[in-house]
């Protein structure tokens, strides 16, 4: 009963490292996009997305680890990353048209993220993680976007490559939330 307790302490915790963490990271966004796009200096640009990925892979450790996990925290740690990959993506497309596909395709998973996600909460009263394959396309995103900054003059093979990596690796994990969302929406174990 007590270690029930203070689960539902934990959970319901607003001010934690782990949530902290989370809005540094949103904090970076407009220094990314300043870097980038105003500064014009990618190589910083891409120092400050590598110190936004090691403090997402801090809070998620810390988190763990330390038995911080909070609900905010389960919202707060995607959004800061989405909203960060958007901000790298939209910069990069001023100099690579065909991160417009990843955009698009990003845009439309989160719509149906957000929407689904409230409907799932709405019956179950729990707020769900990533699961791996959205680790994943985390990773890839994070990965083709410090390939296009570090590689300044990358190939448009190379570039086109990534790209595409990144567009099925999005779609899949699209397909696998759609099934997983629908099974719990319609009350089948997951």
């Amino acid at each position: 009963m007590q270690s029930e307790v203070n689960q539902e302490e934990n959970l319901n915790r607003i001010i934690t490292v782990p949530n902290l963490l989370s809005f540094f990271r949103l904090c970076l966004i407009p220094v990314i996009i300043w870097s980038y796009c105003v500064k014009k200096n990618p190589l910083l640009a891409g120092e400050i997305l590598l110190l936004s990925g090691l403090t997402d892979l801090a809070d998620g450790y810390i988190a763990r680890r330390f038995h911080r996990i909070s609900n905010l925290g389960k919202i707060l740690d995607p959004v800061a990353d989405k909203l960060t990959q958007a901000a790298m993506l939209i910069c990069l497309f001023t100099r690579f048209p065909h991160m417009l596909l990843l955009i698009v395709i990003m845009a439309g998973k989160e719509l149906y993220m957000v929407v689904s996600g409230c409907l799932v909460i709405r019956k179950t009263g729990k707020v769900h993680g990533a699961d791996w394959h959205g680790k994943i396309v985390t990773f890839l995103l994070y990965g083709t976007a410090a390939v296009h900054i570090i590689w300044f003059q990358i190939t448009p093979m190379v570039s086109d490559l990534l790209i595409g990596l990144c567009t099925i690796m999005m779609v899949i994990s699209v397909a696998l939330y759609i099934i997983q969302n629908t099974r719990t929406l319609k009350g089948e174990t997951v």
